[in-house]
């Protein structure tokens, strides 16, 4: 069988972590072939600093979190908060996009959700759906929740369920590397605790990530 490569594709910096750390540290530690696409610089989360101040903060924040994971191939598109579509329409980000597809035919493709309430991840759901269909590359794309409320998926929904019970504290740890962003640890890490354990008791597992199938 050949080797798998990953691709995840995130408006901000913490997304990756938020979404799937357990299972990018898991894909790690076996030496799977990983990307990280990150759209922004996440340069609006400190509208009191300058742009590029916040940038450069938070993309040493995040390499350091991507080191605790085990994943080193990072790259951002460097696009502005609130603009992704209208950017990416434009035409440059949409072929780096492409190019990045094509030099690295992944396996599979994780993304944000259609229905997170973040509007940026949900342009960037509707970007990389939009891109592989046009480009007409088969491969299976999962998509995560990140400000999703904690909920149960129908039985019948195809899934992939990746047992995270060795990694969920690689997680935790990676994204406390984030530590200008208090406002989001302190709004949204309880639920990350919540919903990995409540996926992992459901299926015999002490942490779990579930993933909806969408290609």
């Amino acid at each position: 069988m050949a080797r798998d490569t990953i691709m995840a594709f995130c408006a901000h910096n913490d997304d990756p972590i938020l979404g799937l750390g357990g299972t990018l540290a898991k894909y790690a530690k076996k030496r799977k072939k990983i990307t990280i696409v990150i759209f922004s610089y996440g340069e609006l989360s400190h509208p009191w600093l300058k742009k590029e101040v916040t940038a450069e903060m938070r993309m040493k924040e995040a390499n350091n979190s991507f080191e605790v994971l085990g994943c080193k191939n990072v790259i951002y598109l460097g696009l502005d908060e609130g603009r992704f579509l209208e950017q990416v329409e434009a035409g440059d980000p949409k072929q780096k996009i492409i190019e990045m597809i094509r030099e690295n035919m992944p396996t599979k493709i994780f993304t944000h959700a259609i229905d997170d309430p973040h509007p940026d991840h949900r342009a960037v759901h509707s970007t990389i759906l939009k891109t592989i269909d046009e480009m007409k590359h088969k491969c299976d794309v999962y998509t995560f929740g990140v400000w999703n409320p904690i909920k149960f998926s129908r039985r019948d929904t195809p899934r992939l369920i990746v047992d995270i019970s060795e990694t969920f504290g690689t997680k935790i740890k990676a994204f406390k590397c984030h530590k200008s962003q208090k406002l989001t640890e302190y709004s949204i890490l309880w639920s990350i605790y919540l919903k990995d354990f409540f996926n992992g008791l459901n299926r015999g597992f002490r942490h779990a990530e579930v993933f909806t199938k969408i290609r």
